[in-house]
């Protein structure tokens, strides 16, 4: 099959066979995207998980996740401008490491993403209880769920520009915080002295659980990141991938570098770490308590309702995601053909399976409202770094298959030696897991899953070859 026929759907009886995924969507609007996909519950709610680990030292393991985070962009952005197809970085595994291993990968991706969105529409239920503190958590799981659904269901160009300015309100606030976190470090407020940097030395030092702390840590700081692959997946509905997928690339990267390690580093400096985590049981966000703390009360109920905005933005690019990745397992024949199907250009019946993270966040929100939060995060992690080490997987062996036929627009400094001192990372953090308490259940999922995949490929297999096979050799 060629890469030009990978780039369409089989038409269901009664479709159009023109009826195809389509590119409309813009380098400003990619970039938004990732970026919507990779800012939300991890670094508005998981962030006071983190600090709690590693107090002020955990400003090196978001700087580390940064360095993995960009590792991760530019591997994926010199693969998917070179082939800009339906299903992302499945196809691209699928083409370089074989179909059983891309049938792994896009199904652990897929839970990790839909799983994920169940943790993001759990956060929304905690920020809406900052009002309605008697709202029970499932009827706001099962409001904001059908309202986002809804929203999927738009034209891919109408739901970019949506997701855009979403996406622009969550930049505008990060900046914000920011800014005035700044100012009361240098200068200080009315009734608020410049707080310096003070609080990342005091209260047990800079590293109060010492490396052990630092690392632990690295697990909730790599589930911030997640989300930076966003950009792979919606490479086919780009409108000039070989110029937009580069330009979307540095520009997320940019932003999460930014965002991620300056807010972390304005919390820490404000006040001290214990107090700045001391929501780390996800009752509320250290970004709203920041503002109590400096003494703008009046500014945390403001700063809350942009946390919802987030949290809605990142849920509503993840099942975006989720039913694109879902679409390209169906075209290569590791889902069922019906999970394909488009209407108007848009797969919904894959959209309808990839809310079962909704179903199952409301479940967990009705019967296990304390621990549905880290339980969601814990299982769409250790799925997701499973998907990352593929993808430094696929890219090794995409350069040494393609390293006679010339660069790609953009490309991946280092050599094989980045993709796999990245691998070996990843599978640090993985293993860390099952011997930390909120995300030990993770591992036993996840290995699991992976378990039953195997096994349901192998009898798929025997059943009917997948015989969906692309010359590496061809490139936009």
């Amino acid at each position: 099959m060629t890469e030009q026929e990978l780039t369409k759907t089989p038409p269901a009886p009664g479709d159009q066979a023109t009826d195809t995924l389509r590119r409309r969507l813009t380098a400003r609007q990619l970039s938004m995207i990732s970026v919507g996909g990779a800012i939300g519950t991890g670094l508005f709610l998981g962030s006071g998980l983190s600090i709690s680990q590693a107090g002020p030292a955990v400003i090196i393991a978001y700087l580390v996740g940064a360095l993995l985070a960009l590792a991760l962009a530019y591997a994926l952005a010199e693969m998917s401008s070179t082939h800009p197809l339906p299903g992302g970085f499945g196809t691209l595994a699928h083409i370089y490491l074989g179909s059983t291993t891309a049938f792994a990968q896009r199904w652990m991706y897929w839970m990790a993403q839909t799983v994920n969105v169940g943790s993001e529409v759990t956060a929304i239920s905690i920020y809406l209880g900052f009002w309605w503190p008697q709202l029970p958590p499932w009827v706001s799981v099962l409001v904001v769920s059908a309202a986002v659904l809804g929203g999927n269901l738009l034209a891919v160009g109408v739901f970019g520009e949506v997701e855009y300015w979403l996406c622009a309100v969550k930049a505008v606030a990060i900046m914000a915080f920011i800014a005035v976190g700044v100012l009361v470090v240098v200068f200080g407020l009315p009734g608020v002295p410049a707080a310096g940097l003070t609080n990342w030395t005091e209260h047990g030092g800079f590293a109060p659980h010492g490396v052990e702390g630092i690392w632990v840590s690295m697990i909730a700081v790599t589930f911030s990141y997640m989300g930076t692959e966003t950009v792979a997946v919606t490479a086919a509905e780009s409108r000039e991938p070989a110029r937009d997928i580069p330009r979307a690339t540095r520009r997320t990267v940019v932003r999460l570098g930014l965002f991620y390690v300056l807010s972390i580093a304005v919390m820490l400096s404000v006040d001290s770490w214990q107090r700045t985590a001391a929501g780390h049981g996800l009752t509320s966000s250290p970004f709203v308590r920041l503002f109590d703390t400096v003494g703008l009360p009046a500014a945390a109920p403001l700063m809350n309702l942009v946390l919802l905005v987030a949290a809605v933005s990142a849920m509503n690019t993840n099942i975006f995601v989720t039913a694109r990745t879902v679409h390209g397992m169906a075209i290569s024949g590791h889902a069922p053909s019906a999970l394909g199907r488009l209407r108007k250009g848009r797969p919904w019946n894959a959209l309808a399976l990839s809310a079962l993270g909704l179903a199952l966040a409301a479940v967990l929100s009705a019967f296990a409202p304390a621990r549905a939060f880290e339980i969601l995060v814990g299982i769409s992690l250790f799925s997701a770094l499973a998907s990352w080490v593929i993808i430094f997987a696929t890219h090794l062996a995409f350069r040494r298959r393609r390293a006679d036929l010339g660069g790609a627009p953009i490309r991946l400094r280092g050599g094989p030696a980045i993709p796999l001192i990245a691998i070996m990372m990843l599978l640090s953090v993985m293993a860390t897991m099952a011997f930390v308490a909120p995300f030990k259940l993770a591992p036993l999922v996840g290995v699991s899953f992976l378990a039953v995949l195997l096994l349901a490929h192998s009898a798929m297999r025997r059943g009917r070859a997948v015989t969906t096979k692309l010359d590496p050799d061809q490139s936009r």
